[in-house]
Formats: C-alpha cells, sequence, structure tokens
C-alpha cells in the first residue's frame, strides 16, 4: 500500500460548525504557510526593504520547473543569486512610476513576492513581520536571455538543480502550496505578454499579481524626449479582470447510487490500464457549482445526479484551475450509463464499495507511475492521496455520507 504523503494539516477547531459538519478538509497545494498580505503588493516601500532583507529567500523556477534539492525539496537562493538578472532595487519604483517608464521594446523578468513566514520575524514593515519569500522567473527570455543563463549556471551546483517534468506532488505540503501559488502566476505572466483589450504589449506590476496596458512607450523614443501615446485601450477605465490573474473554476465529483452501496467512476482511453477516477469537468458562466456537477455527469456518463453537496476544494495550477469537489447522488431511475453524449470518457462503471476499498488499500498510484505491486488483478487504480479526486473517494466510503451531527 503507498504511505500516505504529507497533505496540509488544520489547526484543531471546536467551532459550531465543525461539531456540525465535521473538521474542514484541505487538500494538496493548499495550506501555504506564506501570509500573502496581498494588500501590500502595491507598497512599493514595503517591497523594497523586503527585498534587500538579509531574511529574504528566493525561489528560481526556468519554465515552470522549481529549483530543488532531489524531486521533493524545493531549494531556495539568498538575494545576491539574482541581482545580476534583477538588479538591486527592482521595486524602488511606485506602478505610477513604472508604467510613466515603460519601455515595449525592453524584457524584465517577472517577480513575484509570495508572502512573509511569520514563524520567524527576521522583518517587519509596520505591524507586520516575517521573513520574506520571493520568486523569479529565470526562463532565459528576449533581452535578458544572456543574465538568464548566467543565473541558471551559477545556482545549478551539487544536489540543486530545477525539477523538471511531472506535477512535482513529492514535495512536502507546505512546499507544494509555495510551488503552486508561485507556479500559477508565472504561467498566467507567461501567457498574457499582450493584452487582451487592444492587443498591445503589457507589463507586470504589483509584485507579478497585475498586468497593465500602458498608455505611453519609451520605445524609440531619444532621452529625455516625451513618450509616445499608444492606442486606446478598455482596460484603462475602471476595473478590468483582463489585468489579473485568472482562475478557472471546475467541477470534480464523487457520484453515489440512489441506495448509497456503490460509486460511479470513470476511466479515460489514455489513462494507465485499469485506473480509474471521479468525473470532473469546467463550470460554465451562469452555472452554479452543483448545476455543473449534474450536467457534466449527465453529459459524461449518462446518469442523472439529484441532491449534491460541496466536500471541500483545491488549487490545481496546471494551468490555473480551482477544483471545487463535491458529492451527489444518483437519481432513483437515473443509473443507467450512456456514453454517448460525450466521447470523453472510455468507460463509465458503478463499483460496489468493497471494490473501491480494495482499490484504495492495494491501488493507489500517480497517473505517470507504476502500478503498484499490490494491484490484484482485476482490481481498480484510483488516485494519489495528493489528487482530490482520492480525497472524494475516501470521503464517501469513510463515512461522509453517513456523518451524524454531533449538535
Amino acid at each position: 500500500m503507498t504511505s500516505l504523503p504529507s497533505l496540509p494539516v488544520l489547526a484543531d477547531d471546536d467551532s459550531m460548525l465543525s461539531r456540525k459538519f465535521g473538521r474542514e478538509v484541505a487538500n494538496y497545494f493548499s495550506g501555504s504557510p506564506l501570509n500573502r498580505v496581498s494588500f501590500l503588493r502595491g507598497e512599493h516601500d514595503f517591497l523594497n526593504k523586503a527585498f534587500a532583507h538579509p531574511s529574504a529567500s528566493f525561489l528560481l523556477m526556468n519554465g515552470l520547473s522549481p529549483l530543488g534539492k532531489g524531486r521533493s525539496t524545493l531549494a531556495y537562493v539568498g538575494r545576491d543569486a539574482v541581482l545580476p538578472l534583477i538588479g538591486p532595487e527592482p521595486f524602488k519604483q511606485t506602478e505610477a512610476e513604472q508604467i510613466r517608464n515603460f519601455n515595449s521594446t525592453v524584457d524584465k523578468p517577472v517577480i513575484l513576492f509570495l508572502g512573509l513566514d511569520e514563524k520567524n520575524k527576521g522583518f517587519s514593515f509596520k505591524e507586520h513581520s516575517g521573513n520574506p519569500y520571493f520568486a523569479v522567473d529565470v526562463t532565459p527570455r528576449g533581452t535578458f536571455t544572456e543574465q538568464a543563463n548566467g543565473v541558471i549556471q551559477t545556482v545549478e551546483k551539487d544536489g540543486i538543480a530545477f525539477i523538471t517534468g511531472g506535477r512535482h506532488m513529492n514535495l512536502s505540503a507546505p512546499e507544494a502550496a509555495i510551488y503552486a501559488q508561485a507556479r500559477a502566476l508565472f504561467d498566467w505572466n507567461a501567457r498574457n505578454p499582450f493584452c487582451g483589450g487592444c492587443g498591445q504589449k503589457t507589463m507586470s506590476v504589483n509584485a507579478g499579481t497585475k498586468r497593465v496596458c500602458p498608455p505611453t512607450d519609451l520605445a524609440g523614443v531619444s532621452e529625455g524626449a516625451e513618450p509616445t501615446t499608444r492606442a486606446e485601450c478598455p482596460t484603462r477605465a475602471g476595473v478590468s479582470n483582463l489585468s489579473f490573474p485568472r482562475t478557472d473554476p471546475t467541477v470534480i465529483m464523487a457520484v453515489v447510487s440512489a441506495d448509497g452501496s456503490k460509486l460511479l467512476l470513470g476511466r479515460q482511453s489514455r489513462w494507465p490500464p485499469s485506473m480509474f477516477s471521479t468525473l470532473a469537468g469546467f463550470l460554465e458562466p451562469g452555472e452554479s457549482i452543483e448545476e455543473a456537477v449534474r450536467r457534466e455527469v449527465w453529459e459524461e456518463s449518462g446518469v442523472r445526479v439529484g441532491r449534491v453537496v460541496i466536500h471541500s476544494s483545491q488549487p490545481w495550477p496546471y494551468p490555473a484551475n480551482l477544483m471545487i469537489g463535491a458529492v451527489g447522488q444518483a437519481l432513483p431511475d437515473g443509473e443507467k450509463i450512456d456514453l454517448g453524449n460525450d466521447p470523453e470518457l472510455e468507460k463509465a462503471k458503478w463499483f460496489t464499495f468493497d471494490e473501491v476499498r480494495e482499490g484504495l488499500r492495494n491501488g493507489i498510484a500517480g497517473l505517470d507511475e507504476p502500478a503498484p505491486s499490490t494491484l490484484k488483478e482485476g482490481g481498480i487504480r484510483l488516485p494519489p492521496h495528493t489528487a482530490i479526486a482520492n480525497r472524494l473517494i475516501d470521503a464517501v466510503i469513510n463515512g461522509f455520507l453517513t456523518l451524524t451531527p454531533k449538535i
């Protein structure tokens, strides 16, 4: 049996809600140990002081691959390692000054402020204290290719290298959450070098969590001359959702039979033999979570679902999803499987709870892992504990449906 990996652990909670509904569930990629203090991302004085503080730690990522020690531990570097790429005062200017000095011919690496580690009080700003954490995208690009390559060559040494391939689900839970935050934001920045409103080049501000389309450009302008005026853009008026990171809500659901004795699981043709999982799909505009669960289950399997209950959620940085985990129950006359609507699934099947228990005991493995030696012939292979699909299946099998309120 695969050992249970590190998962986020929430503080003990004896609140009224926990007594009635059970403890809150925290999934892998959540549970960051850092306080994001997001309201300080726009304060250049705070960012500049945090960046310069000796306790600051920097996570480097090259092509979305993090710097690490082996495959299970992230590696952080100090400020000196990134100075050749980003300079000594990358946050010296206010956002307004950065926009005013925008030059579309000069490429700059994205620098993220991830948050403060409040367990360590090395740095303080007003009433906030903790060791600052940043992430820097050192992927060689454009005008900083040479400097980025220099940083990469310098930091890669014995036992430290960029972890390539896979989904990095061997990290400890706290580091997985830090990695997920950095990966999602770097990916969003890399995907949006041009404005979705007018097509002109954008720039990163707000410590990597906002992109703006400047009204002027210093490209081709002689020193001291006025910048050229760029074309009008709708993102410059009011709040624009094109300026901020995108998160795509996705429903993922464990569907139980009407009598509560079987679980509906499906498989895709590209998966390893005997691999099954819960059904999932994107939430559509103008659709509630519960409606999305019912629609996706019917479209993919033909099964009709009645009552839907939210279980938990999981940030999924591939590239920017929020997996909303739910448990649904099939209608008594809606359990017939029909794959004729949506061709996504190769197979869908009702499994007894005993069959699923056997899979949880002996069939746990990731998509990119070999089948466990404990998997019996005819048994089912299920997702790892770090996947919310596994947590939903485990919850159903271990009493989520029959939880008795304590008050």
